[in-house]
């Protein structure tokens, strides 16, 4: 079986919180950022540019730390969600 990533991202199970566990801690460091790298590298498309602001639908995370690890001005507080909430089941 060869399953794409879309595929793989499908099986996830989890439990939406209301309280997001991603924060932007300077929204004006985002809009100065040239690369953005957090849209282009997170695999499930949790950040998106609207307006002159980073929006973020944390509800979308896998909380795999990409964006974090990818920020170079370390402007994502990126935690795990409260217990009971988040991935439940990961694949692989």
């Amino acid at each position: 079986m060869n399953e794409g990533l879309a595929d793989k991202l499908y099986l996830l199970k989890y439990e939406v919180d209301e309280e997001s566990h991603l924060v932007i801690k300077d929204q004006k460091t985002c809009r100065d950022c040239e690369r953005k790298p957090c849209i282009n590298r997170c695999p499930a498309e949790v950040y998106s540019w609207e307006g002159d602001r980073l929006q973020v639908a944390y509800e979308n995370c896998v909380e795999c730390g990409v964006c974090k690890i990818v920020c170079p001005y370390e402007n994502i507080d990126w935690r795990y969600p409260r217990g009971g909430f988040g991935v439940s089941f990961k694949f692989g």
